[in-house]
Parts: C-alpha cells; sequence; structure tokens
C-alpha cells in the first residue's frame, strides 16, 4: 500500500498470511523434518539392486504409470489464484460485475415514471452514502453489501441522468463517454508509468480535495438557505472572466477524480505484489467503483453548467 492512499483502502489487512509458516523445531540431535540420518533412505524407496521395503511409496503402489508421474512433473507450478491470492483478473471481473450492477440500477430509474424514479434517485443518494462509509470501514470486504452500494449508486445515477438530460438532451451519453475515456487514458498512463502517486502528488490531492470539500459544503448551505438560487448555486452565479465558476470548479473535481484512479490502481498493484488474500478483490472493486460515481457527477454536472451557459 502505498502511503496516504484511498482510504477505502486503508486499514484493511492485506498482508495477512503471506507469510510461511515458521520452521518446525525438534531436540538437539534430531531432525526437525523426519529425515532420516545420512546414509538410510529418507522415503522409503529401495535402493540399486534392492527389493521395495513393505510399505514403501513407488509408482506401482500408486497406481500411477511412468507417463503420469512425468505428466505431473511437468505440470506448471501453481499460481496466485491457485493458492488464493488476489489478481488482476480477479479485480476485473468483480469490478465489472459491481459495473453491471449499477447499470442495471440505473436502467430501472430511467425507465420507472418520472416520480419513482426522483424518489429512487434519493434512495440511491442515501442509501449508497451510508453503505459507502459501511464499506469503507469495514476491515473485511463483504460482497453482498458492495454489491448493494452499487445498485443504490445505480438508482442514484439513473435518476440524475434523467433530470440533467431532459433539460439539456444529450449529457447522459456524452457524460458516459467523457468517464470511459478519462478512466481508459488514465489507465494507459499508469500502466506506462508516467503518473505515480507519489508524496509530493498525494499532499496536492489532499490540499485540493479539502478545498474543493469546503466550496461543495459552503454552496449547498447557500443553495439550501435560499442565498442563492440558481441551479447550482454558486457553480453558476458567480463568474470569472465572463466564465462560469462551476466550470473551474468542475475541471478541478475531474482532475481530482482522475488522480484518485491513480491511487486506486496504485493501491490495487501493491495488494497484488503483496500477496493479499483473494477477497480483497471486493475491496478494490468497490474502491474503483465510488471513484467512477464521482468522476460520473462530476463529468455530467460540468456539462450541464457549460449546456446552461450557452
Amino acid at each position: 500500500m502505498a502511503h496516504g492512499g484511498n482510504p477505502i483502502f486503508s486499514g484493511k489487512n492485506f498482508r495477512e498470511a503471506t507469510q510461511a509458516p515458521p520452521a518446525p523445531q525438534a531436540p538437539y540431535g534430531q531432525n526437525p523434518y523426519g529425515q532420516a540420518p545420512y546414509g538410510q533412505n529418507p522415503y522409503g524407496q529401495t535402493g540399486y539392486g534392492q527389493a521395495p521395503a513393505q510399505g514403501g511409496w513407488n509408482s506401482a503402489q500408486q497406481g500411477m504409470t511412468q507417463e503420469q508421474l512425468q505428466d505431473l512433473y511437468n505440470r506448471p507450478a501453481a499460481g496466485p489464484a491457485d493458492i488464493g491470492r488476489m489478481t488482476y483478473d480477479d479485480v476485473i471481473i468483480k469490478t465489472a460485475g459491481c459495473l453491471g450492477i449499477l447499470v442495471v440500477g440505473a436502467a430501472v430509474a430511467l425507465a420507472v415514471p418520472q416520480g419513482t424514479g426522483s424518489m429512487l434517485m434519493i434512495l440511491g443518494a442515501l442509501g449508497g452514502f451510508a453503505l459507502a462509509m459501511v464499506n469503507t470501514f469495514k476491515k473485511q470486504p463483504s460482497p453482498g453489501l458492495i454489491l448493494a452500494y452499487a445498485l443504490l449508486e445505480g438508482f442514484f445515477l439513473g435518476g440524475l441522468t434523467r433530470i440533467l438530460d431532459n433539460l439539456f438532451p444529450g449529457v447522459g451519453i456524452q457524460a458516459v463517454v467523457g468517464t470511459l475515456s478519462v478512466f481508459a487514458v488514465t489507465l494507459v498512463l499508469f500502466k506506462s508509468g508516467k503518473v505515480r502517486a507519489t508524496p509530493k502528488l498525494m499532499r496536492f490531492f489532499m490540499i485540493a480535495l479539502i478545498g474543493y470539500a469546503v466550496f461543495a459544503l459552503v454552496n449547498m448551505f447557500m443553495m439550501m438557505t435560499g442565498a442563492v438560487t440558481t441551479p447550482f448555486g454558486l457553480s453558476t452565479s458567480m463568474e470569472i472572466m465572463g466564465i462560469p465558476l462551476g466550470v473551474f470548479i468542475g475541471i478541478l473535481a475531474i482532475g481530482l477524480a482522475a488522480f484518485s484512479l491513480i491511487m486506486d490502481f496504485t493501491s490495487i498493484e501493491a495488494a497484488i505484489s503483496a500477496g493479499a488474500p483473494q477477497r480483497f478483490s471486493w475491496t478494490a472493486a468497490f474502491g474503483l467503483t465510488v471513484t467512477l460515481v464521482w468522476l460520473y457527477v462530476e463529468i455530467i454536472r460540468l456539462l450541464a453548467i457549460l449546456r446552461g451557459d450557452e
């Protein structure tokens, strides 16, 4: 785990059961592994020209031919998946499952009547936030809770997309394409080694994230109290050189979400290198899903602000 990585991965016992068990101890003068003294046959096999010892091991007694023994010898060594370790394939499959459930939830919110869709959006926003907190602070991943989070976020994103797409036709599909594009570019940059979650970038990320969170809270408070009446609050009521403040905030937020993906990739890479148990691939899938939801919301909001300024 990289220091200061995604908080979703923090506190997880990724290094559990990654060390070999201690070697057995035996009294002085005795062989700790039960091997016979020098000159004696340790496995009950017969020497050259000797008859097989009673109870000794050989291929005939085991019912295996020489070809079968050679086939066993030629087989590849067990990989991480064979010994219950987390692999990239595990992460990909479970992330795809989470995103599939999310798409199903979004499709339901888009298909039901407008009023029901709005109720599902509120349920998804509140329930998704609650389950995000539970899954983040849970020491051991729970596949059921993670999939439930994905479904609720699907309700939220489906309802949000429906509202904004009715106001600004086409922003929904544009946001989907934008999210996939940012994800693909970020993954390529990470795999090429051009972008890494260095301590310096981590400090900048945390400062920018705190500033963004403070702005979001102030903006929400002013909208709730009626201090600003525009659809996106301060994001559209204030301008810098004729450009809505929300455009600058939105670009910053998308950059933060993209860097959060880098943090996710770094955490996943470190967990796999450490030999993390296979179950933690659910934690990795959850972390990626949270970041992709955040990225989608920021992109569709930025697109709506840009369209509203036309």
